[in-house]
């Protein structure tokens, strides 16, 4: 496109130029002299050029500006020494972090150039160009903008407070219901990460179940996928499980040592098995039965429940989710009833609010590693729940003759294309199949690759005689056709294609031979039969729903979600944009390397960056959430260990405050926990450090600390601790939950630390997503390098010389939001990324000095000033008033937010994180929120209202309630609903009471509830 100049336009062309002195040389090589904020920032002075960009992104990414960070500052004082007011951002910094571990430049992201947010998705656009894309795949496009592209779904966070989740809580719940139905197996779980993690989750929990303790045999069919049967082996090895992969035929359970098998189903080839008589030897011998399988094929094949599967799991990306190299996508997950609470991951239950409606929520909590820690039967925490939302809208749209005809037109296209290439001379090598088959090559395979290759198709390459291809139901007449000529090509037969794909049905039809499952695997047994799955085909019904579900549940767009140690920042538009370009979201993960350029070079600049951001010298993108980061990390210290003659060392050091990750990440790898105390002040205590590293010198292996720490505060001797850890031969893992506070002040490998996790979708701006996805990567210190993560399918480009096998099903993990995360770090640079977080701080300092006179700060640094975020402390409140921390975050949701962070680190108490991206209005907001509350307890406490019958304890307040005939409280409908001008203007209605959660778990239910219980 040529771009028009009229006379009095200034232009890059010479002839032009009203001032002939300047060149073009001159323009483009122009730098003002300005602040170095000044383009960020139109109110900070000095010269900006008419040629900076009016679009760049810190100004909209930070919430206050100027002038607000002026007015924040002034309400700052120091308190633990002598009171001095805070004057400016960098004294606030030398107040909060020790002067010893502060990096005195700024951080280079990639050159550090100004851009817009246009011109950056230009350039980013140029960059996906290189990835070449042969296939695409179809996302109902209702359900792609409506949710994948929606912030109302997309901002919200685990939604422990259920209150104001209800509806992707219901969606969920949907997905649990649809998994159970195709699977067989009625106790499903909200999602996990990928299908090889989920195959590990499920050998680890076939040895939870199994009465044998001294059975650790686990065999596995040779025709399950190999980057699970990759996954699943490095998932096994710490734990002593033993791994045997063989053909299925060949499994021998006599021994009395098989804990459990996995087949795959349809198998890695295609091929259909019958695994009834497997199944039951299997049982015979006291060995649980666990099926990797595809939800799609269930449609037309018996469940695995059906055929004797204990387990079953996969990836539910066929369900109406992007390719995107790799993901992310839903992993699925289910069972019987009587092992639930051995199921990892979340669950979603039903059960009732405090005016007896029904309810969901999140059930059986009390087994997770928030509670377990390191007798979790589990480190998962993020899974994918945006993703398995998209998945149960995809059956809810369809519903059961929908899917079971999708399902139907893949399996023909696949006959067909078998009978075509049988015709050109073809062997096929799996007789029954559902969508994928294996087709004998000889030593036309190279030949034949490359005539695929010149139609943009790519094929899978299973051995040098042999290929297999897989369909879907995006296959069309013409790419057949294609597929057709390509083997005839290399066909040894000359004659001319005689036939096509429409005459090919036709005569399959005829001959009724268009089917290739044997009739003892068809499946009979209806699915999705609950109304929800027979009610919105229509794309009006569906919006409607979708839209529904939204309304109730509280998100960024409602409001600032303030929970600690989650830091819930902007998810910027513009961030997020690239996600559904085709170049990103259509590529399958195992394609040519020439086809993924572009990808490659993102991943190089994103590693680049966050090394630079933390210290260290090599990163890995493969892990695909902050738990898979932490275990990725310790089991990338054990292999160093290994390899320098330590493998003995195996204590782990954790803080009693540390994330509850941490000691189930520490378990997995097969180290043993040894807790350290925390001092008065929230801080490590370095005695008790000391004395423990002291007594495990001989075998410690690790110490992980968070920092700053979880109670919010810059512990001085971080350095120190460090340093104390290495003398006794340890390495040192830096939890990267709080790295918001670090980003371009400090450094984990400058500190001391040998590895650390970046939560991207706290730090680096990809959306929680209502619990996932999220992703992990971890950065190392170079002697670490060479154990990064691997991958046995994708060798190239992956991983260290001496790598420890794959943690993820994919080589980079949820590849397809990484795009987030790079534009946030190119807009952003090093001068950006500072400010967010000096700014981050400073928010947590505002609010904490606004909120000191009205509450005790728990935990403060040496000057009395706190971190990123801040623990109020509740404690006394439940002696004095007979409240608790629950009872306010439940109340929060009255005034329009979601609550802090309830009851940890510290039982009883809130931690308050805001963030850089709230605006000093939102922040006074909250505040003004939260003295309101503390009025209303010291009304109880004063005895102005009852210590029973309350304004807090009957929070949440719904609109029912509020309209409802009778009221009977001691407070007025106005006092319960609209206690601020805020809520007066702009209300959020809770769409239940207080759930009870006693009765849920009490009264397990994981499914769909009948329709009958939605009537009033």
């Amino acid at each position: 496109m040529q771009r028009l100049f009229n006379a009095k336009t200034l232009t890059t062309t010479g002839s032009l130029l009203l001032n002939k002195s300047i060149t073009t040389t001159s323009i483009t090589s122009f730098k003002p002299v300005a602040s170095s904020f000044s383009r960020y920032y139109s109110s900070v002075g000095g010269y900006e050029s008419v040629f900076t960009a009016l679009d760049t992104f810190p100004r909209r990414h930070i919430g206050p500006n100027e002038d607000e960070v002026k007015s924040m500052l002034a309400k700052i004082t120091t308190s633990k020494q002598s009171s001095q007011k805070v004057e400016s951002l960098d004294q606030l910094i030398d107040f909060t972090i020790p002067k010893s571990i502060r990096l005195n430049r700024t951080l280079d992201i990639d050159g550090n150039h100004v851009k817009g947010e246009h011109q950056l998705l230009q350039e980013l656009k140029e960059v996906a160009k290189k990835n070449k894309i042969f296939r695409s795949f179809i996302v109902p496009f209702v359900i792609q903008r409506n949710i994948l592209e929606n912030p109302g779904w997309y901002t919200p966070y685990t939604p422990y407070q259920a209150e104001i989740s209800q509806g992707r809580l219901e969606s969920l719940l949907n997905f649990q219901t649809m998994v159970g139905d195709m699977t067989g197996l009625p106790m499903a779980n909200a999602s996990l990460l990928d299908e090889a993690t989920a195959a590990a989750e499920a050998v680890s929990m076939c040895v939870n179940i199994s009465k044998n303790k001294k059975a650790l045999a686990f065999l596995v069919d040779s025709k399950c996928h190999p980057q699970t049967i990759d996954t699943i082996r490095l998932r096994a090895e710490p734990k002593g499980i033993r791994i045997e992969v063989t053909d299925s035929d060949k499994f021998d359970y006599s021994r009395g040592d098989v804990v459990g098998v996995l087949v795959q189903y349809p198998a890695t080839d295609g091929s259909l098995v019958d695994y009834r008589h497997l199944a039951k030897k299997a049982h015979e011998h006291d060995a649980l039965v666990v099926c990797a399988t595809d939800l799609l094929s269930l449609a037309l094949l018996t469940p695995p429940g059906e055929w004797g599967a204990d387990i079953a799991l996969g990836n539910s990306q066929r369900f109406g989710v992007p390719l995107g190299f790799g993901g992310p996508h839903a992993a699925f997950f289910s069972t019987s009833q009587k092992y639930s609470r051995l199921l990892p991951g979340r669950i979603i239950g039903v059960s009732k609010d405090s005016a007896g409606s029904q309810a969901y929520r999140m059930a059986l909590q009390t087994r997770e590693q928030h509670i377990r820690r390191e007798k979790a039967t589990s480190n998962i925490c993020t899974s994918q729940a945006l993703l398995a939302n998209m998945t149960a809208m995809y059956a809810v749209y369809h519903g059961p003759h929908g899917v079971k005809a999708i399902a139907s037109n893949v399996h023909k296209k696949t006959v067909i294309l078998a009978a075509g290439l049988q015709r050109l001379g073809f062997e096929i090598a799996n007789h029954h199949y559902f969508d994928t088959i294996k087709v004998v090559t000889g030593d036309r395979t190279q030949a034949l690759l490359k005539e695929l290759e010149n139609r943009s198709i790519n094929v899978r390459r299973v051995c040098a005689q042999s290929i297999s291809i897989s369909l879907d139901e995006t296959v069309t007449l013409r790419d057949l056709q294609l597929l057709f000529e390509a083997f005839a090509a290399v066909s040894k037969k000359t004659e001319a294609i005689l036939f096509t794909p429409e005459s090919l049905e036709k005569e399959l039809i005829t001959n009724k031979k268009e089917t290739a499952i044997p009739a003892h695997l068809i499946r009979k047994t209806e699915f999705l039969t609950h109304p929800v799955f027979n009610r919105y085909h229509s794309e009006h019904e569906l919006l409607r729903y979708i839209h529904r579900l939204q309304k109730k549940d509280l998100g960024l767009t409602t409001a600032m979600i303030p929970l600690g140690s989650c830091t819930m920042k902007l998810n910027a538009t513009a961030e997020m944009y690239p996600v559904s370009w085709p170049e990103f979201n259509s590529i399958h993960p195992f394609v040519p390397s020439d086809q993924t350029v572009g990808y490659r070079e993102m991943f190089d600049s994103i590693s680049r960056s966050l090394c630079e951001i933390t210290g260290f010298a090599a990163a890995s993108l493969q892990p695909n959430a902050g738990s898979q980061g932490e275990y990725a990390g310790l089991m990338v210290i054990r292999e160093y260990l290994r390899s320098i003659n330590q493998s003995h060392r195996d204590i782990c050091l954790i803080p009693v405050s540390a994330h509850g990750t941490n000691p189930a990440s520490a378990v997995m790898t097969g180290m043993k926990v040894v807790v350290v105390a925390c001092d008065q002040f929230g801080n490590v205590d370095q005695a008790d450090l000391r004395a423990k590293a002291e007594k495990h010198k001989d075998n410690l292996a690790a110490l992980m600390i968070t920092y700053p720490s979880t109670h919010g505060v810059f512990e001085e001797g971080a350095k120190e601790m460090c340093a104390m850890i290495h003398g006794y031969g340890g390495q040192v893992y830096m939890d990267g939950a709080n790295m918001n506070a670090q980003v371009g002040l400090c450094r984990p490998g400058d500190i001391g630390a040998d590895v650390c996790h970046l939560n991207l979708h706290k730090t680096f701006c990809i959306p929680h997503g209502g619990g996932g996805p999220g992703m992990g990567p971890i950065c190392v210190a170079s002697h670490l390098a060479p154990f990064l993560p691997v991958h046995s399918v994708v060798k190239e480009h992956v991983g260290g010389e001496h790598g420890i096998g794959a943690v993820s099903a994919a080589p980079w993990g949820s590849s397809s939001i990484l795009p987030i995360t790079y534009v946030y770090l190119q807009l952003m640079n090093g001068v950006g990324l500072k400010r967010a977080t000096q700014v981050a701080i400073l928010s947590a300092n505002y609010m904490a000095a606004r909120l000191k006179d009205h509450y005790k700060i728990l935990y403060t640094g040496s000057h009395g000033l706190v971190a990123h975020e801040f623990i109020i402390d509740l404690r006394p409140f439940k002696e004095t008033a007979g409240i608790e921390a629950e009872d306010v975050a439940k109340r929060l949701q009255d005034y329009g937010f979601h609550g802090p962070t309830m009851s940890w680190p510290v039982t009883n108490t809130l931690m308050i994180e805001p963030t850089e991206s709230e605006s000093k209005y939102e922040l006074d907001r909250l505040v003004d929120a939260l003295i309101s509350i503390r009025q209303e307890i010291a009304d109880i406490e004063s005895g102005k209202a009852d210590k029973l019958n309350n304004i807090l304890v009957h929070a949440p307040h719904t609109e029912k309630v509020i309209t409802s005939d009778k009221w009977d409280r001691p407070y007025t409908r106005q006092q319960a609903a609209y206690p601020t001008q805020a809520t007066r203007e702009s209300k959020f209605w809770p769409s239940v009471g207080r759930v009870d959660n006693v009765f849920g778990d009490r009264n397990l239910q994981c499914s769909c509830p009948a329709v009958s219980s939605y009537q009033e």
